[in-house]
Parts: structure tokens; sequence; C-alpha cells
């Protein structure tokens, strides 16, 4: 069994809360929840796809959110509730079976702040916090315990640091920001001139800003950096996964999806609703369009059009890349046959003599 929440619901509390249709016992009660395959007596599952039937059918949970064609499906749980999206009511469940902790607001006495400061309505400032001159908190802002943040920056309504986030100066978040541990924003970006004849590489200072949007989510070690000319911007509701770099100036639109390892160079522009699967690595000055997909480890090296689904390196159509490959691996088979006709002539060639 997962983890339990604080309280035990019954399955016909769930169906009223996801607007399901339950089939079989109401009475069910549930505590934790857990994937098909390792869920136990007293959890909630799901099945929202065929290829997981067979686990289904398996599976010990008490309850399950399964789609309308899984409702009479043999085997699996005889309590379930039939939702239009699995995945999407147990947004709506989670939250009952494992409410947040509630936060207390407050400073902390190790926390340094410095002079102007200012925060509206209850703000908690963590452990070891460092809150430099001039700092804006917006209400209901938590900074978790070693966070840093630099002169000047700003934090909007119910932002939350975890533990551990840098914030360089010049770096403004918006409204219900999560970044996570160890995240760094608004540092300087990769910038120098080469020096030639041994002379020494010179810094390009960074005069621009990080500024993130509403209701975006960077991920823990994430590096996103600050402008040098002009700003560095993630636009609202974007969430980035961990470990992610982005470099100085890129512009990021809306609603974009970036996952683990993804390297974006400088001056990038990527347009609302793109995806960016993980270890994918841009090179600078390039357009990636407007919900455009690159899939993972992509190099992209040239702007990509809206809507387009690359793959490989460099990154190109994803069926044109399966092709290639595909026919690569069909060429292996011809030198093979060739070699085998070369031995075949030389042995003849041999014989003849």
């Amino acid at each position: 069994m997962n983890a339990a929440g604080t309280r035990p619901i019954a399955a016909s509390e769930i169906a009223a809360l996801t607007g399901g249709r339950l089939v079989g016992p109401g009475a069910v009660q549930v505590a934790g929840i857990a994937p098909l395959e390792r869920a136990g007596p007293g959890d909630l599952s799901f099945l929202a796809s065929p290829r997981y039937l067979q686990y289904f059918q398996r599976t010990s949970a008490s309850v399950a959110l399964v789609k309308p064609e899984f409702a009479t499906a043999e085997g699996g749980p005889a309590t379930r509730i039939v939702v239009p999206d699995p995945h999407a009511a147990l947004l709506v469940v989670l939250p009952v079976l494992y409410p947040q902790a509630v936060w207390e607001p407050g400073i902390h006495p190790t926390a340094v702040v410095g002079r102007g400061a200012v925060w509206e309505g209850p703000v908690e400032i963590g452990p070891h916090a460092v809150i430099g001159a001039g700092v804006q908190l917006g209400k209901g802002v938590r900074i978790g315990a070693g966070c840093v943040l630099g002169d000047g920056v700003a934090l909007g309504d119910d932002t939350q640091l975890f533990p551990g986030v840098t914030c360089y100066a010049g770096t403004a978040l918006g409204k219900r920001v999560i970044v996570h541990a160890g995240a760094v924003l608004g540092s300087d970006g990769f910038g120098y001139v080469p020096g030639t004849g041994g002379e020494a590489h010179r810094k390009i200072p960074h005069v621009g800003r990080c500024l993130i949007g509403d209701d975006v989510e960077i991920g823990a070690n994430t590096c996103i950096d600050r402008g040098s000319v002009d700003d560095t911007v993630v636009g609202s509701g974007t969430k980035i996964d961990n470990l992610v770099h982005i470099a100085h100036n890129v512009r990021i639109g809306a609603r974009c999806l970036i996952m683990a390892e993804a390297g974006i160079a400088g001056s990038v522009q990527v347009e609302d609703e793109a995806i960016i699967a993980g270890q994918a690595g841009i090179g600078d000055h390039i357009t990636i369009g407007r919900g455009a997909r690159l899939l993972v480890q992509s190099g992209v090296i040239a702007d990509i059009p809206p809507g387009a689904t690359v793959s490989g390196y460099p990154a190109r159509p994803h069926r044109e890349y399966l092709r290639a490959q595909a026919a690569l691996y069909r060429l292996m088979t011809i030198v093979d046959e060739l070699e085998d006709l070369v031995k075949a002539q030389e042995g003849k060639d041999g014989a003849d003599r």
C-alpha cells in the first residue's frame, strides 16, 4: 500500500468529488493511492489505457478510476468510478487524500533581512534565508531554509521557494510560482569576447533581468541566466523540470513544457505551448515555433516550424528520422551481403589459379 492520507474516503465520496459514475459498492474506503501493479487493499488506482489492462485485471486495489470503455472489464476491483479522464480526476482526489501541510507565517530568527525589504500580508521566511535590500514579497510568499534573494528581487503573491534557491539581483517572479531546491535564477550567462594572441577572454557584463511569469514551476537544480543586454523571460504557465539550463536572452512563451537536462542556448525564442523533451539541445538564436515538439535528445541547429515534431541530430521531422534510421539498418544488411559476395569471388579466383 502507498503512504496513507490523513483520513480514508469512501468510493461514493470519490464519485461525488470527480463527478464520476459509481459502479459497485460505494461504502468501500481507500486511504492511499498506488499504480495498478503495486496497489493493495485500501488503495485507489486508475486505468486510462488498454496498455495497462493486464495490470488492472490482477491488481489488489480496492477502488479504481476507469475510462468508460473499462467500466465492465473482466477482473479488477469490483468498485469502479467511471470518469472521462482518470488522470484529471486524480487532480481532484489527491488533495483530499493528501492535504498539504498548513504553513505558519513568520520570520525565523536566523534569517537575515536587508534594509528596505517589504512584504504584504503573511509571509514565511525560513532558517538562514538571506533577503537583500529592497526585496519585495507578495502576500503568502514562502521562502525555504537557506534561500538567498539578491537586492531588489521581487516575488509575487503565493510564490514558494524550496530550500536553497538563489535569486540574483534583477530577478522577478510572478504569482503562484514554485521553485524547487537548488535552482539558480538570474546568474550571469556564458558571454565572453574571445582573447587573441594569448590575451585573456573578456567577460561581457550582464545587465538584463530574469523575468518569470505567473504559475510557472521550476525544477530542482535548474539554472536560468539573466539577460546580457536584454531580458531572459519565461512565460506564464510554463513548467520546467529538474537540471534544465536556460541561457541569457532566451524568451520562452506561455504553457511550455521543458523536461530534464534540456539545454537552451542564448537568444533562443520558444513560442507558446512548445514541448522540449529530456536532453534536447537547442543552438543559439533559433526559433521554436508554437506547439512544436522536440523529442528526447533532439539536437536543434535550425528553426523549427510551428506544430512540427522533430527528433535526432540534426533534428528533422520525426517520421523522416525514423525512415533514415530504418534505411541505415537495411544498408548494414546490404554491406554484409556485398562482403559475402567479395569473399566468394576471392575464393573462386584463388581456385582458378
